[in-house]
């Protein structure tokens, strides 16, 4: 497993590998790095080895830093349902099960990947990592007027576009990532996703509103975020590591 390793190969590609393929690698491995290493050959293969699960550690603790951002934002949530009395079911992201509101509810942010409650506009369904056929791709955050028994339990489920366009109130994209050196990069993604879901939803004939929150806002970006603010172009924005921020969105996703 080292030597596929640092063949380049990782966990996931090695399912689709047969022990042939597997040979060929490391094969190539020693004819292209080892050898023309020498008697360095054991640096060069330890170097490999690192490059390879560096790059799956990078992509671990990215996925680290988006499940960190969604907790706090449910806590975030659950807060101000909370205090508004407002009663809630949430969805477990393994049993797909719709749970009942207790008096207990700590942790739950843990392993939440819907929430429902009742609003003065009626059911609201917030649902998280969403596949959304009509945007052909996942949305962070999907918020519908829909009883959750009208959406999919499963993440991989598709629901049917004239399902959805109507009942879709607010779709936003969650950026947990706290290196401000790629804080431009996550906003510039963002930005792409939001608006092929405008583009999208226009063509259908329907106008949800959008929204970004993101743990690194540089002011660069920021000034961007401004400015698409007062335009219209996004209805709402917050930065995941200003409180005020974070309970100022939770507040206006609640009163939808």
């Amino acid at each position: 497993m080292g030597l596929l390793t640092a063949a380049g190969l990782s966990d996931k590609s090695l399912a689709h590998l047969t022990a042939e393929d597997k040979i060929d690698a490391i094969n190539g491995l020693i004819k292209n790095f080892l050898e023309p290493a020498g008697t360095n050959f054991v640096e060069e293969l330890v170097f490999r080895f690192l490059l390879t699960r560096g790059d799956t550690l990078g992509g671990s603790m990215r996925n680290v830093g988006g499940a960190l951002a969604q907790r706090k934002l449910t806590r975030a949530i659950l807060s101000t349902l909370t205090i508004a009395g407002q009663s809630y079911r949430w969805q477990h992201s393994k049993t797909k099960k719709w749970i009942a509101m207790t008096n207990d509810d700590a942790e739950i942010e843990l392993s939440l990947r819907g929430l429902s409650w009742e609003s003065d506009h009626g059911r609201r369904t917030l649902i998280y990592n969403l596949n959304i056929p009509l945007v052909r791709s996942n949305v962070d955050l999907c918020l519908f007027d829909l009883a959750p028994e009208a959406l999919p339990a499963n993440k991989s489920s598709k629901i049917e576009p004239v399902e959805v366009e109507p009942h879709t109130i607010a779709l936003g994209e969650l950026k947990g990532g706290i290196d401000p050196a790629g804080a431009d990069e996550h906003w510039k993604t963002a930005q792409a996703a939001l608006n092929r879901i405008r583009q999208a939803f226009a063509d259908a004939g329907h106008v949800p509103l959008t929204f970004f929150i993101g743990a690194a806002i540089e002011r660069r970006m920021a000034g961007e975020i401004w400015q698409q603010l007062e335009s219209g172009i996004l209805s709402n924005a917050a930065n995941l590591n200003e409180e005020s921020q974070v309970a100022s969105i939770s507040r206006w996703l609640c009163s939808l």
